[in-house]
């Protein structure tokens, strides 16, 4: 039989983010850096679109940032990542406006799915050639 507990008492004291300046703020905290999260997102779904991008003009912080997107139809959009979720916050790149009230999206694929047609088609069929290469590894 496998054991599988972990004694806290036989983990390393140091983990290295002691000293990392960068991580003291975050010790003990669940709070996620806004930007890491922002290009994680581009980088999900970069593919499926014409231009997207973390906004260097706009302000990101630990709980917001921008992310600028140019969908296949050539429109372009603000959005705005917080823990609520993304939404479209303007317009055009690097465009904020403070009298939209537009609906929070949990994912980025729900948001580009309610703006962006040519964004379903290409995602669907990257998701289909993904699940044929899957059915052809398994069969060999």
């Amino acid at each position: 039989r496998m054991e599988t507990d972990c004694n806290p008492m036989e983990l390393p004291n140091n983990t290295g983010f002691e000293e990392d300046s960068d991580y003291r703020d975050f010790e003990g905290t669940d709070v996620k850096d806004m930007r890491l999260e922002a290009e994680a997102v581009v980088n999900d779904v970069l593919f499926a679109v014409s231009n997207m991008f973390v906004s260097k003009t706009l302000r990101c912080a630990e709980d917001v940032a921008y992310i600028n997107v140019e969908t296949r139809e050539r429109n372009r959009y603000c959005l705005e990542l917080t823990e609520a979720g993304l939404r479209v916050v303007g317009y055009d790149f690097d465009q904020t406006d403070d009298r939209l009230h537009t609906p929070y999206h949990e994912t980025v694929y729900s948001l580009l799915d309610s703006l962006s047609p040519a964004y379903r088609e290409v995602f669907g069929n990257a998701l289909l050639q993904r699940l044929e290469a899957l059915k052809k590894e398994s069969q060999s």
